[in-house]
Formats: C-alpha cells, sequence, structure tokens
C-alpha cells in the first residue's frame, strides 16, 4: 500500500527510501522535453512510475536546466490541467514543481498535496503564506542565482556549510509564514548553481543537513555533473551514475530520491537498505 504524505514526512534515514518520479509536461527539459505534452501519454508515464515502485510524482510545467527561461503562470496551467487531474485520480501522492504561487494554488485546489519550490519560497512573495493556508508540504531546495544564470562560475566558500545555512533562514522563513515544521523537505539543489565539485562535497556530506530535522531529498537524475564523470553524454544514458548519487545521499540519511529512472533506482535502494538493515 502507497505511503502517505504524513508517512513521508515522518520518515527517518532507518526508514526504507522513497522514490519521487519525474514528470515533466514541458517542450525544453534538458532530458526528455516534449516527450509527455499530451495527456494521454503523460498519465501512462505517470502509471509506469507508480507501477515501479514511485511513491510521488511530481510535474513541472516549467523547465528549470541550466540557462532556461522562465515559463508564465498561465501557460504552466494551460499545460498542466489536463494532466494533474487525470493522475490525481489514481490515488497517486502528487507534487507540483513551481515556483508561482498561481500555478500552485491551482494545483492545490485539484488535490495536490506537495509544492516543491526550487527557488524555496523567494521568487514569488506569496507561496509560503499559500502553502500554509493549504497545510500543504512545500520542498525548499538550494538555488544559486536563477536556472538563466546558476551556472555562471558558481563560488562558494563552504559549499555545504552555505547550503545548509540558506536551507536553515528558508525554514525559518516558513515557519514565520505558518507552514508547521512537519511539512517541509529540503532538498540541497544538486546541479543548481554548482560546480561538479560541489555537488560531489555535497553528497559526500549529505548528512550535515540532518540538523535541519526535516526529511532530505536527493534529485541529481542524469545530472551533467554524472556524464562529466562518467562519460556518459546523452542525458539517457546516466542512470548508472544517478543510482551511484542516490546510494550516496541514502549513505548520508536522505530519503526522499526524485528520478527519471524509477524501476532501477527502485531497486537499488531496496538492495541498499536491505544490506544496510543486515548489520
Amino acid at each position: 500500500m502507497p505511503r502517505t504524505v504524513p508517512d513521508i514526512l515522518n520518515a527517518t534515514p532507518r526508514d526504507q527510501a522513497l522514490v519521487m518520479g519525474i514528470l515533466n509536461v514541458t517542450p525544453d527539459s534538458f532530458s526528455d522535453g516534449g516527450k509527455y505534452l499530451d495527456p494521454q501519454t503523460a498519465a501512462r508515464q505517470a502509471k509506469d512510475m507508480l507501477d515501479a515502485g514511485a511513491e510521488i510524482i511530481d510535474i513541472g510545467a516549467e523547465s528549470t536546466r541550466p540557462g532556461s527561461q522562465p515559463v508564465a503562470p498561465d501557460e504552466q496551467i494551460r499545460r498542466i490541467e489536463p494532466i494533474v487531474p487525470a493522475i490525481l485520480e489514481t490515488g497517486a501522492v502528487v507534487s507540483i514543481d513551481t515556483t508561482s504561487a498561481e500555478v500552485a494554488r491551482c494545483a492545490l485546489k485539484w488535490g495536490v498535496q506537495i509544492v516543491n519550490d526550487v527557488s524555496a519560497g523567494r521568487d514569488d512573495p506569496e507561496m509560503l503564506g499559500l502553502v500554509a493556508d493549504s497545510g500543504a508540504v512545500i520542498v525548499l531546495m538550494h538555488m544559486l542565482g536563477a536556472p538563466r544564470t546558476m551556472q555562471s562560475n558558481p563560488q562558494y566558500g563552504d559549499v555545504v556549510s552555505e547550503v545548509t545555512g540558506f536551507l536553515a533562514e528558508r525554514i525559518e522563513a516558513a515557519h514565520n509564514a505558518g507552514i508547521d515544521a512537519g511539512n517541509i523537505i529540503v532538498d540541497p539543489g544538486i546541479g543548481f548553481g554548482k560546480t561538479l565539485e560541489h555537488n560531489l562535497a555535497l553528497l559526500a556530506n549529505i548528512g550535515g543537513l540532518s540538523e535541519l530535522d526535516a526529511p532530505i531529498l536527493v534529485g541529481a537524475s542524469r545530472k551533467r555533473f554524472i556524464g562529466a564523470l562518467g562519460g556518459a553524454e546523452q542525458p539517457e544514458d546516466r542512470i548508472g551514475g544517478t543510482i551511484a548519487a542516490c546510494l550516496a545521499g541514502r549513505n548520508g540519511g536522505a530519503t526522499i530520491f526524485r528520478v527519471h529512472d524509477v524501476a532501477p533506482t527502485v531497486e537499488a535502494l531496496k538492495v541498499y537498505d536491505a544490506i544496510r538493515s543486515a548489520k
């Protein structure tokens, strides 16, 4: 039986990991842009991911790949309107990937339970209050700059401490807006304004985020740094590297993994957790 949102938020590093399946209804996402614009195709992909073991479907209508441009809220709503309700009918836990309160408001009215905001509530001043009023869950992610500029020579003094400090500040902002402490997930933002070395440092030290007392989400799926390390030029060829990054995050205490390739990730995490439990 699929876990509920409270189950997800009460998860600890000792519990079984869970997978969030990515469903981009965009023409320009870096890995799967244009593949799921048709509602029937999108619904079929969501079902396939659920059947493969995904417990959350994360639907986004605005690409946040490096260099991407913002998409107007009305266009995002046009893209998701025929898709989100159909997927909710399956009983899936659905997350909306947006920085727009207008888009999130529509999705929440339809029954979406999680808002995945890569700006951590900074882009739209109405977002945190909206989430608080709805009682929904929010994912607060770290990003240096904006998608169109974030990979232009990102620099940190200490990437781990700076990301942790940023997320602590955004958690405080969420609390001040009225969001319950139990309704917050944190994401270090792998690939969002980070070099290869920054990404590796975050994955190697992700346990440091445990001081934030919130479930940790890792979204490293098919990212460019995996291709740089493993030599896979095409994103769809980076499954092995994605799994390695997920296992590194799991070793550090992350519990939620946002991926394109659900079945192999679910299998790898189940085996990893079983081995760890045997100790």
